[in-house]
Parts: structure tokens; sequence; C-alpha cells
């Protein structure tokens, strides 16, 4: 079976215990990003099995077209919206999704959430260049004393989430318990559902969107959102926020307006952003929200560790074996295999 995985940046893949799963199999592991169809369509031209590496290439029905051997894709993690599933059913293309693993993403939010808070990076930039208790964070659109850290006890934590029913796959869900477990006062919003499990579980609901906004010291977004649908907070929305709130985004830059975003920040309201994710990935070195000051960037870690790239690729390998075995292991269209290619 020849087999392709894709967008491995940092060559972890090959060295991880689940990597035996596929040592009889021909398995190539590409440690760079290439966009284009065209581009892509070369690189798969003869791949059977795509293995992808959560959301870092889009599979459209353009690139599917061009793909005749193709019959299996592979995605880590839960969210497939980077993948038309109509165009790989009617090629008779499978295509298998991971698990969800919110500790991971979760944690990152917490490490933003609390590096942010206390303006760590900030402060181990200019130490590096021999400035001692600077963090450089001085524009005059800041409240005074905004160059100093905070603590995150007595201060409200919202939290923007869908899916809290399951407690063992939400994210939401488990930034609610660190929030708790550092004395805030965490405010939940998001779906109909989402809001009444909170309020039958004793956590605090948000009575309206405008809400959240005006009383968030920090707000994080969790909900489930597609890449297609249009942004869940605008400039007005952003600019509800108060002068020394936190905008944490782990889940998808898509949920807001990027150009409001910069504005927001330019204004200083909200004062402060952490963000993971980017409209275009991986970020170019000109994109806006690198050269802003109040603005903490990281390259998309929130699946990025150890233990999750581990579980997750024991999964994907699993799935390709028990394919070969002619065995169906968590298809998302297996009306594919009806399709002759």
């Amino acid at each position: 079976m020849n087999i392709v995985i894709l967008d491995d940046f940092q060559d972890a893949i090959r060295k991880l215990p689940s990597a035996a799963l596929l040592e009889n199999h021909a398995a190539k592991v590409y440690t760079n990003n290439v966009k284009g169809v065209g581009q892509l369509a070369v690189r798969l031209r003869d791949t059977e099995v795509v293995v992808l590496t959560h959301q870092r290439t889009n599979i459209s029905r353009a690139l599917v077209d061009k793909l005749p051997k193709l019959r299996l894709i592979v995605q880590t993690g839960v969210r497939t919206d980077n993948i038309d599933i109509d165009a790989c059913t009617d090629h008779g293309v499978l295509v298998v999704k991971g698990q969800a693993a919110p500790q991971a993403t979760a944690e990152l939010t917490w490490a933003l959430i609390m590096a942010a808070s206390r303006r760590i990076p900030h402060y181990v930039g200019h130490l590096k260049h021999g400035a001692w208790q600077q963090s450089g964070l001085k524009a005059k659109s800041m409240p005074d004393n905004f160059c100093i850290g905070s603590l995150l006890r007595g201060k409200i934590l919202g939290i923007w989430t869908d899916d809290l029913s399951d407690v063992h796959n939400s994210i939401g869900h488990v930034v609610a318990g660190f929030g708790r477990a550092f004395g805030m006062r965490v405010l939940m919003w998001g779906s109909e559902a989402a809001r009444s499990f909170a309020s039958q579980n004793g956590l605090e609901v948000a009575t309206s969107k405008a809400s959240l906004l005006d009383n968030s010291d920090v707000l994080t977004l969790h909900p489930n959102f597609g890449k297609t649908q249009a942004p869940l907070l605008d400039l007005a929305d952003l600019s509800r926020m108060k002068a020394t709130a936190l905008l944490v985004n782990t889940t998808s830059a898509s949920l807001i307006d990027p150009d409001a975003l910069v504005a927001a920040l330019n204004r200083g309201r909200p004062g402060l952003a952490a963000i993971d994710v980017f409209d275009t990935e991986p970020a170019s070195p000109g994109q806006a929200l690198l050269r802003l000051e109040n603005c903490i960037c990281t390259p998309h870690l929130g699946p990025v560790e150890i233990d999750s790239l581990e579980q997750d690729y024991a999964l994907a390998f699993a799935a390709v074996n028990a394919f070969v075995n002619g065995e169906a292991i968590n298809e998302l269209n297996p009306q594919a295999r009806s399709v002759r290619r």
C-alpha cells in the first residue's frame, strides 16, 4: 500500500512508537506544506492512502479529481471541514476521522491565559535584550500599568462553547475546570444545548452574548465551527470588551473577522489577545497579528504535543491496517465502498 503522510512540520511521526504499525507498508512522510492543487496533485499522484495531520491540508474536489489511485483518507482529530466528503464519496474514497483529544488544546489554552496575564512572553523577550522587568507594553491606547501582569483569581473567565454534555471531549469543560481551580468566576455562553447543560450543572450562564463580551476579563472561544460559516465576532463585538481584557482563540481563525481583530487590538479593546490559529497556515512573517505587541501568537500548537500525537497516529495507522485487511473503522462515508474507481 502506497501511503503518504502530509505536513509533519517537526519530523516527529517517524519517531513515534506507533510508526511501527506501518512497517509493512511503503510510507512517505512530508515535512513541508504545499497549498496549490497542482502541487498537491503531483505530490500525491501515486498515492493510495493519505494520512492528514489535522487540518493542515485541504482536500478539495478539484484535488480528488486528479488522484485516480486514491482510496483512503485518514484524518487525525475529529474536525474534517478541510475535506470535501461528498467529492470523496463520489470518487469512492473512504474518509476516516480520528477521536477528540481535548486535554492538549485545553492545556495550551490555559498556558496562553497564564502567559498573557503575567506578560511572560513580553518580559522574556525584553530580558534577552537587557531590559530588567520591562514588558514593553506602553502604548497610549493601553490602560495605566497595563504593562504589569495581573492575577487570575477573582477575575471573570468567559467561555464560548457548544458542547459540554460530553465532559471527556469538551475543551470548554476542561478549561472551565482550570478556571475554577484558579479561583475565577466562570461565565458560560454558546449553543442553547450548552447553556442548558451548564445551567443544570451549576455553571453560571451569561444572559446574552453582549453580557459575555462586556463582563469577561478573559474570553476563550471553543464553539463547534466550520470554515465556511460567517465569523461569530466582528469589530462591534470586540469593541465591547474591556480595555484590560484578554481574548484567546485556539479553535479556528474563522471565528473572528481577521481585519476586525487587528483593528480592535490597535484600538485597545480588548487590550490583549493570544492566538494559536490563523486564516492561512503556516502564517507568513508579514501576518498583521505577528506585528502587534499586544498579541501573543503561537503556531497552531493546540494538538501538538507528544502524547496526543502518539494517540492520533496510533489510531490513524490502525485505521490504515484495518482498511488493508478489509475491515471498517470509524468511516465517515461507508457508502464510498460501493463506488468503483
